[in-house]
């Protein structure tokens, strides 16, 4: 058996925060995230003046790192801002880690801000479409995730309605949330019923389109305890990158969570019944039983089967996005930075009607591009360390 990383619980999570979240009419995407970084340090108990490390992505800003720390006014010793998407923050946590580990940083800052909802009103593309795509006229990024869906309809037999129980489930965890965007109740029926955007999925189907910033604050392990929040380690995380447009992903129904899923989990030393809370990147329904299969909690073509009867909703045997997920509390454009905070919340204990009784591990699971960067990342209070 090979040896666990070093990188296990080397970092920790001291301070964490969102912003602008759902709505924040009238505010610039640099502005949500000041509120966030600010909640964040404030969180954490440290200035603006302590952070020498920033790991950030937009799509506003073609030279983020620089846009952000000029915004902010810092001057860090360490600048990260790889954009893969919206997988890109779960990819920064673990960039951050490598360079508190390595002392390239004391204070390293994660984060992100979007007013796509108030400023946009509707997604903010970073299309690339290829010339072989281009004929088809295919709508960026519905119809790529259209074409997973029903290939994995046609290989497997799963349907419609099976997605419509991971949109449900969602819905009822936001209900619980009261920042989540979409809290009206919603049934399998109302989903089945909804406007097909791209065949076969509806406007049900697809992540809101909403404002919201998120920040996190992680320095090295052994001065997490000087904190005033209980601080959360990063255990474990791996990225994976397959394709880059659709046409290119070599199997429509396996992503490369396949290969990031286990990675991550051997870096932390850990195994799927360790997992006490998923947050999955759900841009649409297909992701979620995507990423259920592909990292193992059920197998490749009974992801239908299993999110049914209401297993991954409040009081199912496994809680899967416990915020209402991209489906029904935000998505601001890129939501990898939202899967991260609600783990925090979850594993302090400070997630209110939605908690998780006794959550010590979460597994956050970032997306990017239309399935093409896959990011796992799996978080662990004091007691896992």
């Amino acid at each position: 058996m090979s040896a666990i990383s070093p990188l296990r619980g080397a970092a920790a999570i001291v301070g964490a925060s969102l912003g602008g979240v759902p709505m924040a009419p009238g505010r610039s995407a640099l502005e949500i995230l000041g509120e966030a970084v600010h909640g964040a340090l404030a969180d954490a108990g440290l200035k603006l003046s302590d952070v020498d490390g920033l790991f950030t992505g937009s799509a506003y800003h073609f030279l983020a790192g620089l846009s952000v720390a000029e915004y902010l006014g810092i001057h860090p010793k360490f600048c990260e801002s790889t954009m893969v998407g919206g997988s890109s923050y779960v990819g920064h946590l673990l960039t951050a880690a490598m360079a508190l580990h390595t002392g390239q940083c004391e204070v390293a800052l994660i984060c992100y801000g979007s007013n796509q909802g108030s400023g946009f009103g509707k997604l903010k593309s970073m299309a690339e479409t290829p010339l072989y795509e281009a004929p088809y006229e295919p709508r960026y990024p519905i119809s790529s995730y259209a074409l997973a869906a029903a290939r994995h309809m046609h290989q497997y037999g799963t349907t419609r309605e099976d997605l419509a129980h991971i949109a449900v489930a969602a819905r009822q965890w936001a209900q619980l949330n009261p920042l989540a965007h979409a809290r009206d109740p919603l049934s399998i029926e109302q989903v089945l019923a909804s406007r097909l955007v791209s065949d076969p999925l509806s406007v049900l189907d697809c992540c809101l389109v909403t404002d919201g910033g998120g920040a996190l604050v992680l320095v090295r392990s052994e001065r997490a305890r000087d904190f005033p929040k209980p601080p959360v380690y990063v255990l474990g995380a791996a990225a994976a990158t397959w394709h880059r447009q659709i046409g290119s992903m070599p199997d429509l129904t396996v992503t490369a969570a396949a290969e990031s899923g286990p990675r991550a989990f051997a870096m932390a030393g850990l195994a799927l019944k360790d997992v006490d809370v998923l947050e999955l990147y759900d841009a649409f329904t297909i992701n979620t039983l995507l990423f259920l299969e592909d990292l193992g909690f059920c197998a490749k073509g009974e992801g239908g089967a299993f999110v049914r009867n209401g297993r991954i909703a409040p009081g199912g045997a496994l809680p899967v996005n416990t915020n209402g997920g991209g489906l029904s509390c935000c998505h601001p454009g890129m939501y990898g930075m939202f899967l991260l905070i609600e783990a925090v919340q979850q594993l302090r204990a400070e997630a209110g009607d939605r908690q998780v009784p006794n959550a010590e591990i979460a597994l956050c699971h970032g997306n990017g591009g239309v399935l093409s960067s896959q990011v796992t990342a799996l978080l662990g209070t004091a007691a896992t360390v």
